[in-house]
């Protein structure tokens, strides 16, 4: 087991590697600088003999901008090039493969949310949904969703496939959303400015029968012309 001794080096002395497969968004650059801000930089970077970094690339782009001009650095010297590599990529994977103690966490969530704390609990790198979800778990609904409501079997469909109906200035049309056909019949040779997709699924927020519309509106603007 080789002797590992903490050093400070600038951030204008170290190199990044260009073959570094992991990537971080602004997002999290901004986490990392917020944990540096409040618990201080904790986890030396890691580097070879010619200051490559080995690990910690996302640590290195925080200090930088919190304005750090030097960060404490291990020199790893004892391994091969084939060795480092490998040992950057699990550094990075192994970690990600761990699960929560869900009970652990909670309680931890729970009792730091109980104190006065000088620092936001999103510090953790938790959004401020997740925290409140393991503080107050969830919420069970008090009654049926409307949406989950299957309707009765009408005994004869109101719209059927191939169907074009006017909805005011809109068009509605009853087709396969695969076939290009049903475009065209569509648009009528018009170009769409915008198109909302919600796949797989249609967002159930706005997804009604056309039928059930017409019954419970009597929409007189709703015709068929196809």
């Amino acid at each position: 087991m080789p002797n590992l001794n903490i050093e400070y080096l600038a951030i204008s002395d170290l190199k990044p590697n260009p073959r570094n497969a992991r990537l971080h968004s602004q997002r999290q650059l901004h986490q990392i600088a917020a944990s540096i801000t409040e618990f201080g930089f904790n986890v030396p970077v890691l580097i070879d003999s010619d200051k490559v970094i080995i690990a910690g690339h996302g640590r290195v782009e925080a200090a930088r901008k919190l304005g750090m001009e030097t960060v404490p650095v291990l020199r790893i010297d004892h391994l091969t090039n084939e060795q480092k590599r490998a040992f950057a990529l699990a550094d990075n994977k192994i970690a990600l493969n761990s699960t929560w103690d869900l009970e652990n966490l909670q309680l931890d969530m729970k009792e730091l949310s109980a104190l006065d704390l000088n620092f936001d609990l999103e510090i953790t790198g938790f959004e401020t949904a997740e925290i409140d979800l393991l503080i107050d778990g969830a919420t069970a609904p008090t009654k049926a969703d409307p949406s989950d409501i299957i309707p009765e079997k009408q005994a004869e469909a109101v719209s059927r496939l191939g169907d074009l109906w006017l909805l005011g200035d809109h068009k509605l049309v009853c087709a396969d959303a695969c076939d290009k056909a049903s475009y065209a019949e569509l648009m009528d040779g018009e170009t769409a400015r915008v198109v909302f997709t919600d796949p797989p699924y249609m967002s159930r927020s706005t997804v009604m029968s056309v039928g059930s519309a017409l019954s419970s509106t009597g929409n007189s603007r709703w015709r068929r012309v196809k």
